[in-house]
């Protein structure tokens, strides 16, 4: 299985590199259209600050290319916020897979939510074998509220989606690298859609 993990200057990739081989697979790092283009799998990380992300997607103009891509892909964290309308953070336009802006944690709750955290309302295949009430990783300050577009939601003040899913693109706002057997079993479900 040809699996890309897109390269372009801010995402947590070698964990989720290391993640993808725990389980058997190999996967590319790269930011070249043609690989990502052509995989039979792609994976969108992000770590960091959103307006810089995208202006360093603009640059390779990936920003163009992510929303045509027809295989499964999964964005991870910032790379799920990217996939969304708009963020405030830095009142950035997004990529408009998802439709829903991303927001902060109102002032009621310590940001940035780093803890450990349960999903629930688990659906799509991306969930197969897992139970509701399971933890996964949570380090962010911004979330999508919860859409027609949840598959799985989590809460730190109030509900939010935990993950988020349009035909072929899949977005967690949780680590599945850092969650244990819980998200290697995501990261395998992902792989075998």
């Amino acid at each position: 299985m040809n699996i890309v993990i897109i390269n372009y200057g801010a995402g947590n990739i070698q964990s989720i590199k290391f993640a993808i081989e725990r389980l058997g697979y190999s996967a590319k790092l790269s930011n070249d259209p043609e690989e990502i283009r052509t995989a039979d799998k792609v994976i969108f990380p992000g770590v960091g600050e959103a307006s810089s992300a995208m202006q360093k997607l603009k640059e390779s103009k990936l920003d163009q290319l992510i929303p045509t891509l027809t295989q499964p892909v999964l964005g991870i964290c910032l790379g799920m916020q990217l996939m969304c309308n708009r963020s405030e953070e830095g009142l950035t336009k997004g990529l408009g897979i998802f439709d829903v802006d991303v927001v902060r944690f109102r002032e009621s709750v310590k940001v940035p939510q780093i803890q450990w955290n349960t999903i629930t309302k688990l659906k799509t295949a991306l969930f197969k074998d897992i139970s509701e009430g399971e933890f996964i990783y949570m380090v962010h300050s911004y979330y999508a509220p919860v859409t027609d577009q949840t598959i799985a939601m989590s809460t730190y003040g109030e509900p939010y989606s935990a993950a988020i899913g349009n035909a072929n693109f899949y977005g967690t706002q949780f680590h599945p690298e850092k969650s244990s057997q819980v998200g290697a079993q995501i990261l395998s479900n992902f792989l075998e859609l």
